[in-house]
């Protein structure tokens, strides 16, 4: 049985069993993660090079560049291999002109020492034609990730959630972090919660897993908590604020389904 495209109807057309040759483009945090974890997974990887590279003589070109970046990048890449970007929010009209496709890896990448952990995660797929939306596959699948396709009109929020999942909640740790340290506290003792917080999250969903004085309507340990935040971090008083509101309405969707 065929696998078809869910867009176009039209057949897929997967990569050969050779392993295809890529060039990276960008040598930033992204590149040199890919490159490395490409090159782990047995392809040919030329790169990663610097931005504004041409790369000939290869199956691919995958252009690890920041998303204002992709087209300028994209245009000076000679027509022939098909082209991609690694952007989860930029659709793929800026490769006007390639066989274009993308591949948005959902991971957050440090670039701090040691490999990244690819495998396992989802990545977005895209390709303006069915060898490209099989490319992207392949190299998807050759990090050991699960491709995802989206629709075009479903990026910006695929992105948002991520940023949401992963930078923001870099942003409210930082939070409790400040607060914590205004007691004499350090981020390792906050490490324990957090961690058993993500799992509880993982296996058994938002509602169940919430727990705190707003989840039990306690609502005189919060105000003393505002009082807290007002007194030694009143910069965060609004962020404190949002959150026990928007606390408060999942802890009553999570009431409403019990």
């Amino acid at each position: 049985m065929r696998e078809l495209d869910r867009h176009s109807d039209q057949p897929i057309v997967h990569a050969s069993s050779s392993p295809p040759a890529v060039a990276i483009v960008g040598a930033g945090r992204l590149g040199n993660a890919l490159a490395g974890a490409l090159r782990e997974a047995g392809l040919h990887v030329t790169g990663p090079l610097p931005r504004g590279a041409a790369p000939t003589g290869v199956d691919a070109v995958l252009l690890c560049v920041p998303d204002a970046e992709v087209a300028a990048a994209g245009a000076l890449v000679p027509a022939g291999a098909p082209v991609g970007h690694c952007s989860g929010a930029t659709g793929l009209d800026v490769l006007d002109g390639h066989e274009g496709f993308s591949l948005h890896p959902l991971m957050t990448v440090t670039g701090q020492s040691g490999a990244t952990p690819f495998a396992g995660a989802g990545a977005a797929v895209a390709g303006s034609t069915p060898a490209a939306l099989g490319l992207a596959r392949t190299l998807a699948r050759a990090l050991g990730m699960r491709p995802i396709e989206l629709d075009p009109g479903d990026r910006a929020a695929y992105h948002a959630a991520a940023s949401i999942a992963s930078n923001f909640l870099i942003t409210l740790e930082a939070a409790a972090e400040r607060l914590a340290a205004t007691t004499g506290m350090q981020r390792a003792d906050l490490l324990p919660l957090v961690r058993a917080t993500v799992e509880n999250w993982a296996r058994l969903g938002p509602e169940r897993a919430l727990t705190g004085p707003v989840a039990r309507g306690d609502e005189l340990t919060v105000a003393r908590q505002r009082d807290a935040v007002s007194e030694r971090a009143p910069d965060l008083l609004g962020l404190f604020d949002a959150l026990v509101e928007a606390t408060r309405a999942l802890a009553g969707a999570g009431a409403a389904v019990r």
